[in-house]
């Protein structure tokens, strides 16, 4: 064999050992996640609740062998803040820098809502498991980038409207809102609520997330005759609300929104934290699905602290994070690769899924980003600092 020979020969055995090895890389390559969500200040709590229900579908995933051919899935968080600007300069870094595969969001509609038009721009797949206005997946955009595992702001504004009827009689109910895009957002929900079943406001009032006090506005409301009050604001400013209540002696049932139970609502509320019910999509209490009881052994055998359901809090962020995480898994297996219009296109092509809230069929089409709807709510109040649905007691 000639020199030019033995030298082609061993260049294409290097080469074809290069891209052995590369393609075994590549395929070694972790799969990211990307969250952006509050991990610090008052809904820090709700954050980590989403960061566990992630991570506990991340490990059952990467159990079975990951995705796309032995890839695991790999989890990497940034802190917003609650802060609009900073969710959208973390969601940059998560994109550009770590070149997620889906971006998930986090608690705050004002933040979705900012990092949106990002991930629709940059074609990579959103999934919330918080944020609930109506905006953060009725965009616009087409293609639309952007899917949630959560409830919807228009759809639980006539689910509040409908429970304070039938739980309180309320016949004349009043708003107080939090001055921002998701109090917005529940205002024109709300307001179409009653509309549609006839039923006359009594006022609508506004605070901003800072406020102390709001004694000036539920005055008003109280003087325009109002029965009931709705409530859409998170754990904060919830609190100075029921406080705010207190102060003026005002004994008027409260149905809100799920701010409450983001986290330490009854430490900062008082005794009366126990007097709102709130929605939610999943509780931990009660009989489960053998889904539900899996999830909560897992939990507890992970996190030592986790000694029963009360210590799984808040309830729906673990729960929605943990179907939302698996959802985005099919998603990346229908679309065979990580590619950000693939995978979008994939989650129109998930079946079904056996997940924790419920059974899901064809949870996502182009004209429905939603998972969840009205039929998958529940009421719960604060008892004892355990989040348990409404009339149910727990010793």
């Amino acid at each position: 064999m000639s020199l030019f020979a033995r030298r082609t020969v061993l260049s294409s055995a290097f080469a074809l050992a290069f891209a052995t090895l590369t393609g075994t890389a590549l395929a070694a390559d972790p799969i990211k996640i990307g969250l952006v969500t509050a991990l610090s200040g008052q809904s820090a709590l709700s954050g980590e609740a989403i960061t566990r229900g992630l991570q506990l579908a991340i490990d059952e995933v990467n159990a079975k062998g990951g995705l796309l051919g032995g890839r695991k899935l790999e989890l990497v968080r940034r802190d917003d803040e609650a802060n609009p600007a900073k969710g959208v300069t973390a969601a940059r870094e998560l994109i550009f820098k770590e070149k997620v595969a889906v971006l998930f969001g986090g608690l705050d509609t004002p933040v979705s809502m900012a990092i949106v038009p990002l991930v629709n721009q940059e074609k990579v797949p959103f999934m919330g498991p918080w944020a609930a206005g109506t905006p953060i997946t009725k965009n616009g955009a087409n293609p639309n980038y952007a899917f949630r595992v959560s409830a919807v702001d228009e759809v639980v504004d006539k689910a509040m409207l409908q429970y304070a009827q039938k739980t309180f009689k309320s016949a004349k109910p009043g708003m107080i809102l939090v001055n921002n895009p998701w109090g917005e957002s529940n205002e024109k929900g709300l307001k179409a609520a009653l509309a549609e079943k006839g039923v006359t406001v009594a006022g609508v009032e506004k605070f901003e997330a800072n406020d102390l006090d709001m004694v000036p506005q539920l005055t008003r409301l109280k003087a325009a005759g109002a029965d009931s009050l709705f409530l859409v604001a998170n754990v904060g400013p919830s609190a100075q609300v029921v406080k705010s209540l207190d102060r003026m002696g005002w004994k008027v049932p409260v149905v809100s929104h799920w701010g409450p139970a983001g986290g330490r609502f009854t430490e900062l509320a008082g005794p009366s934290a126990k007097d709102v019910h709130f929605v939610q999509t999943y509780s931990f209490f009660g009989k489960q699905s053998p889904v539900g009881e899996r999830v909560i052994k897992s939990l507890m055998a992970k996190y030592p602290a986790i000694k029963g359901p009360g210590d799984i809090t808040p309830a729906v962020g673990v729960a929605n994070a943990y179907d939302g995480m698996h959802l985005a898994a099919l998603a990346i297996a229908q679309a065979g690769s990580t590619d950000g219009d693939a995978v979008r296109q994939g989650f129109y092509k998930i079946a079904s899924y056996d997940g924790l809230i419920k059974k899901y069929a064809t949870p996502f089409s182009a004209a429905n980003h939603d998972a969840l709807g009205v039929d998958d709510y529940v009421w719960a109040q604060f008892i004892d600092d355990r989040i348990l649905p409404v009339g149910v007691t727990v010793n």
